[in-house]
């Protein structure tokens, strides 16, 4: 029988970690209209959002945001790390994205921003989305990793899927349920899930000091209950509002899109950006060679197609396009 992965040593969260990873950079809590959000804020220059994805904090931006010029801000999601709780609804709309994607435009007005450039893996990727979709007055450019829209992934939604994206559904069950599994065996849900996705795997990549912060993500019950209610609303409210745009609100603003080369995404779906061209008036992107966590597995690469996404449009046609470029051009 194959011995199981050694688990990463829990405990009492530690606060160097983040402390060393963002050297220089102010951590702040900002008051919402729904709580305090925690952000990290460092650079200089036009306003960058980044959020993280599941199940993570802001620490996931730790090799990318020393490599960007933007003035950026890296945010723990609403339920997730330092930020607060929302609590849970019997639609599931507290944590729904529209919800999540309002607070964070609060916290970022609070901060001086009222326009402002956002990039979002996962999870936040799909609060981003929302975010540009519902308030395109105040999102400039719009980045998007490993995703494509929640109403999409559920309209094509097959046998293939079922198995690649099982914890959509298993998140998605009432509670207790999933809440009850995790905290059974929280170890074997990180090895064998989030481990598997690929947290962890690039080498030289994720300390041991960073992999145990991820680890006590799931020691904390109000946590692991924010991301079940999480993919509930993904599963529900989300998808509602999604199915509401399609064909009739598109995002307005340029959209970059980024991807796991070998994961699920080519697989699931083959042309990513032709998934995306129908949302957006503008987008170009690419594959990496990286998982699922490709912020951390490529953070040269990412920061590079931020940066350059994100310079204004002489300077960004100055600049040298990777080979594997795939751009769609703006659509009426």
């Amino acid at each position: 029988m194959t011995e199981p992965p050694t688990p990463i040593a829990t405990g009492t969260p530690t606060r160097s970690v983040s402390a060393e990873r963002f050297a220089g950079f102010r951590l702040k809590d900002v008051a919402t209209p729904r709580g305090l959000v925690r952000v990290r804020v460092g650079g200089s220059g036009p306003p960058l959002l980044l959020l993280h994805g599941y199940p993570q904090t802001h620490l996931m931006w730790h090799s990318v945001a020393p490599l960007l010029a933007e003035s950026f801000t890296a945010a723990d999601l609403p339920g997730y790390g330092d930020s607060f709780r929302p609590p849970p609804s019997e639609d599931h709309a507290s944590h729904g994205k529209r919800a999540l994607a309002s607070d964070l435009a609060d916290a970022m007005a609070q901060l001086g921003h009222n326009r402002f450039a956002v990039a979002g893996h996962d999870r936040g990727g799909r609060v981003a989305y929302r975010m540009a979709l519902d308030r395109p007055e105040r999102v400039g450019a719009l980045a998007v990793f490993d995703v494509v829209p929640t109403g999409e992934v559920w309209a094509r939604a097959d046998a293939v899927l079922a198995l690649a994206y099982w914890h959509w559904a298993f998140l998605a069950q009432p509670a207790p349920l999933p809440e009850r599994l995790i905290a059974g065996a929280p170890n074997a849900f990180f090895d064998l899930h989030v481990r598997a996705l690929g947290l962890g795997g690039a080498p030289g990549r994720y300390p041991a000091d960073l992999m145990a912060d991820y680890r006590r993500v799931l020691d904390d019950p109000s946590t692991v209950e924010a991301i079940c209610e999480d993919y509930r609303a993904g599963a529900g409210i989300d998808r509602d509002h999604d199915d509401a745009d399609r064909d009739e609100r598109r995002i307005a603003c340029p959209l970059l899109v980024l991807w796991s080369a070998r994961g699920a995404l080519p697989r699931l779906y083959g042309d990513v950006l032709e998934v995306w061209r129908p949302w957006a008036r503008e987008v170009i992107g690419r594959g990496l060679e990286a998982s699922h966590f490709l912020v951390e597995d490529r953070p040269e690469d990412v920061a590079h197609e931020l940066v350059t996404f994100l310079a204004p449009p002489r300077t960004r046609s100055l600049g040298n396009n990777h080979s594997g470029d795939r751009r769609c051009p703006p659509t009426p």
